[in-house]
């Protein structure tokens, strides 16, 4: 819930007005935040509308698939994600290890690790092991 554009929109609500969104997920993906969301939209006197799903919170009816969308949707988050920890469970079963392979060796990292304590810059060690430079307020270069 960390939407600071979410919750000024929701504090700004008057009595009357509506929420528009193009598709549900693309306000919460829980069921949870969708009730709560629902609950300050409702408090402020204002409705939810829903274009994809047709979904109308100014009726009663409306509130109710709107209760009845969010469950299916938690639902359908809740057997991807334990599909996806099986495949991978069954990947390392079978020796396979997920992530991105490293670009760097261990004796690679070690030379930046030293260079680093140098304090030769960041950008000139990226540019030895043709890797990108890091983010902002980071001190060591990344693998491409």
């Amino acid at each position: 819930m960390d939407r600071p554009e979410l919750h000024r929109l929701l504090d700004e609500l008057d009595e009357g007005d509506v929420v528009v969104v193009w598709k549900l997920d693309r306000l919460t993906r829980s069921l949870k935040d969708v009730l709560l969301i629902l609950e300050k939209i409702e408090a402020a006197g204002a409705g939810f509308r829903s274009l994809t799903e047709a979904i109308d919170t100014t009726t009663p009816a409306g509130r109710m698939m709107m209760q009845t969308l969010g469950s299916f949707t938690e639902f359908e988050r809740a057997i991807v994600r334990e599909r996806t920890m099986a495949g991978l469970q069954a990947a390392r079963q079978r020796g396979l290890k997920g992530g991105r392979r490293q670009e760097l060796t261990l004796d690679q990292r070690s030379e930046v690790i030293g260079m680093l304590s140098e304090h030769r810059p960041a950008a000139e060690i990226a540019r030895v092991f043709r890797v990108h430079t890091p983010p902002s307020g980071a001190s060591a270069p990344r693998s491409k």
